[in-house]
């Protein structure tokens, strides 16, 4: 299925002329109007490039939809910046007019969106900071919605300190989106709350679409590094060797994709209010956590339905009935070769504002390497195999398995105790 994804991502044909519109702008006021007009009027939305150009630092005062688009490229070669008043932004977000995203897409084939690899210019600062500090969650904007894309390419986008989720593909396929850096870590104690990649509340990348690649993504953020969400299907987030990326702040050889301070990469919440879930074959490979909550988990709502194939679950609430059916379930789980230290030292993550906090697991003592949540029946052919972790304390590396909830070897000895790996496991 890759070998298809990867001969199909957007190569632009040239059949009729190509046309380059260089967004105009003008100082302190609003560059969105200008671009909103032209492509009302049904220019640039075919074999074109859409230009912020390099050394303007562009106003996108207000949120914009683009028209369905074929073969146009996106270029943020300059800088964007939303405004810095949390009022204007909140306004924004609860007018009848709001698109759902600060810069939405309505659809289109081909299509491109693309910043620049100058460590000066291409980033879009939306001034999240100031949320944060002012621990403002009402009418947040979410960041880009690039939905129901057929074969398209986000590439080196730069976000600083969005305010809240980052990029969603619902309903897109065949897409590469590779060497996207966001940085929305907080300079003082406030925490970046629902800094998500993609379209959950909490992420960085939100993959909600068929036949996705994610390569050598960089996200610093407060919740999910990358959510994969119901209805997505063959999804692979991994790293291939590039070369450099530098900022001001920031000099990583891009090697591996790289998460730090979030919750780690998440499958869900899928099944929330009872609703039917699906996602099918998963791959994540060759990625770096640094100070995550998690590395890899999966995350489902109690009585959700549905079905997760081919790739823990932590929501409060009373067990389904495991008479029905169609409770979600899950098959064909592999977590391999992860390695890593455990802070066992006690600790308040900061998205932790209830107590317990939200990801309180009944009986763990953060010495944990492997957490199995499960409800029975509702769980098949689930392996950890090639685990190697340690404490920081130096404590012994446990784990928490319940054996009426599996009916194979995990890999592991399935208990609340030390983690001791079977030969399936090894």
């Amino acid at each position: 299925m890759m070998k298809s994804l990867l001969c199909s991502f957007a190569f632009f044909s040239f059949a009729s002329a190509w046309s380059t519109f260089i967004v105009p702008h003008t100082d302190g006021q609003d560059d969105i109007p200008a671009l909103t007009s032209v492509l009302t009027a049904g220019n640039y939305t075919n074999n074109a490039t859409i230009l912020f150009e390099k050394g303007i630092t562009y106003n996108i005062f207000t949120p914009i939809k683009f028209p369905f688009l074929n073969s146009v490229e996106i270029a943020i070669e300059g800088n964007l910046t939303l405004p810095n008043d949390i009022p204007t932004v909140q306004a924004a977000v609860a007018s009848k007019s709001y698109p759902g995203a600060w810069v939405a897409f309505s659809g289109g084939n081909n299509v491109t969106l693309r910043g620049t690899t100058d460590p000066t210019w291409g980033w879009v600062d939306a001034h999240g900071q100031s949320w944060w500090d002012a621990q403002q969650q009402t009418n947040r904007p979410h960041g880009w919605a690039f939905s129901k894309i057929t074969s398209g390419v986000i590439r080196d986008m730069k976000l600083w300190k969005p305010i809240g989720w980052c990029f969603s593909t619902s309903g897109s396929s065949n897409l590469h989106i590779l060497n996207n850096l966001i940085v929305a870590l907080s300079n003082t104690e406030s925490f970046p709350f629902n800094t998500s990649t993609l379209t959950e509340a909490s992420t960085g990348f939100s993959a909600g679409g068929t036949n996705i690649l994610f390569e050598n993504n960089i996200v610093q953020n407060g919740d999910d590094c990358l959510t994969v969400g119901s209805g997505a299907k063959n999804i692979h987030w991994r790293r291939v060797f590039l070369g450099i990326l530098a900022t001001a702040s920031l000099i990583l050889s891009i090697r591996n994709s790289f998460c730090e301070g979030g919750h780690g990469l998440s499958i869900g919440s899928l099944g929330s209010g009872g609703s039917v879930a699906d996602v099918e074959n998963v791959l994540i490979e060759t990625t770096t956590m640094k100070n995550s909550l998690y590395a890899a988990r999966f995350k489902s709502w109690t009585g959700g339905n549905g079905f997760a194939r081919n790739y823990w679950d932590q929501e409060d609430g009373a067990p389904p009935n495991s008479t029905v059916t169609n409770n979600t379930h899950i098959e064909d789980f592999l977590f391999e070769n992860f390695k890593g230290t455990i802070e066992d030292k006690p600790f308040v993550e900061g998205s932790c504002v209830t107590d317990p906090c939200w990801y309180a697991v009944p009986g763990a003592t953060g010495k944990e390497v492997i957490i199995f949540d499960l409800y029975q029946n509702t769980a098949t052919n689930i392996v950890a195999k090639n685990i190697s972790a340690e404490t920081e304390t130096g404590a012994q590396v446990t784990v928490m398995c319940n054996t009426t909830t599996v009916s194979s070897d995990v890999g592991f000895k399935c208990w609340n105790g030390p983690y001791v790996p079977t030969k399936v496991g090894l």
